[in-house]
């Protein structure tokens, strides 16, 4: 019988269970575990809209989404289907137009980190996040213009760029918390601009 030595948790999972929970419990005031401000899943979506080509959608851009997406994130997307019909997009109900991961537990720590750490530092003229992207409930969208930010995707042989939509789900969160703890784990929100 062989056993699997534990893999180590994830870094970023670690820091918000310790120091930022902490803080958390010192300043909301919430003592029971089941009831703490946490990241619940983040979704990552890829639309293809531009991509759809007279009914169908471009079978080389959608290979490109598929494999760079898994490399980004770790796991194999699903496609996503039109709900109804937009002539003017040239979108048919029931045609695929897009592509979507929704990571939880280990996983979206891990790209949570690499998100923060390594693809977040390599976009150009980069001055921050906007704090005005919180839907309300403490969970935080906003986009990403290119998929070479992330150091997995080899652009060399990229024939199709495209950006995708990041949204962080909170539960028993509000936007306030949830900037709290974005903050504390090292999100780059962008600083007020300081009148003079």
């Amino acid at each position: 019988m062989t056993t699997t030595a534990p893999t180590a948790a994830p870094r970023m999972k670690e820091k918000f269970n310790g120091p930022v929970a902490e803080k958390i419990r010192s300043e909301s005031g919430v003592t029971n575990p089941m009831a703490m401000p946490r990241m619940d899943k983040i979704i990552v979506n890829v639309g293809m809209g531009n991509q759809i080509e007279g009914t169908k959608l471009n079978a080389k851009a959608k290979e490109q989404v598929v494999k760079d997406l898994a490399l980004i994130t770790g796991q194999k997307c699903i496609m996503t289907k039109a709900r109804k019909s937009v002539a003017n997009f040239k979108v048919r109900a029931g045609y695929e137009n897009g592509a979507m991961v929704t990571l939880r537990g280990d996983r979206m720590w891990e790209f949570f980190d690499r998100l923060v750490s390594l693809a977040i530092p390599r976009i150009k003229d980069f001055r921050g996040f906007s704090t005005k992207s919180f839907d309300g409930r403490g969970s935080y969208s906003f986009g990403l213009t290119e998929q070479g930010i992330f150091p997995e995707v080899d652009m060399a042989n990229a024939q199709h760029t495209f950006g995708m939509h990041v949204t962080l789900v909170f539960r028993n969160s509000t936007d306030d918390i949830s900037r709290v703890v974005m903050n504390e784990m090292g999100f780059p929100f962008r600083k007020p601009s300081v009148k003079k």
